[in-house]
């Protein structure tokens, strides 16, 4: 009989979809800036929506948003911006879609002014992860001291939809938290 994997309580009853995501990539440290910038814009879209929608829709943001090129995003006009808002594979909010194309813009000088947005970005947390190992999903924090000192500081670089709920959740899903539950095989 195999044994079943435990995983974090939040997990339970999900897609498919979602059981990957918590299996490989979440709380995984990431170090590629377009991996960084392709979860910043996730979060920002999942505001008021389930993170289980914005996987279902994550291959039409990878269409959408130029396989979240920062650089290309970031030359997206409104033109651009209006092809968006009629695309039914991503969520058609013009807000959320005006805020991914000036938070590219925004990534590009993070980047260029630091290097990589990763060497940034990791400077929020001393460089490693944050472990938190919760006994329940009730004992994880939606915000902390890191995640409101890094929207701050990304609001005052011209981000927006990274106040800092969503800037924490970005931070478990990119690594720099690691708030896999005690009893989860991640954990």
């Amino acid at each position: 009989m195999a044994k079943t994997l435990r995983r974090c309580s939040w997990v339970a009853g999900g897609s498919p979809a979602m059981t990957r995501y918590h299996d490989i990539e979440w709380g995984v440290p990431v170090h590629d800036d377009r991996t960084h910038f392709e979860f910043l814009i996730l979060e920002g879209a999942q505001a008021g929506l389930s993170w289980s929608t914005i996987l279902d829709k994550r291959k039409g943001y990878r269409r959408a948003f130029a396989n979240f090129d920062p650089e290309r995003v970031a030359r997206f006009g409104a033109r651009d911006q209006e092809r968006l808002l009629a695309r039914g594979e991503i969520v058609r909010n013009r807000l959320k879609i005006s805020s991914a194309v000036d938070n590219a813009r925004a990534f590009v000088e993070i980047r260029d002014a630091f290097g990589s947005y990763d060497a940034y970005v990791w400077r929020f947390v001393d460089g490693k992860p944050i472990v938190r190992r919760p006994k329940t999903a009730r004992d994880v924090p939606s915000t902390t001291r890191e995640s409101e000192a890094l929207s701050k500081d990304l609001k005052a670089r011209g981000m927006r939809f990274v106040g800092s709920t969503i800037v924490y959740a970005y931070m478990q899903a990119v690594g720099l938290v690691n708030d896999h539950q005690r009893t989860c095989f991640r954990g």
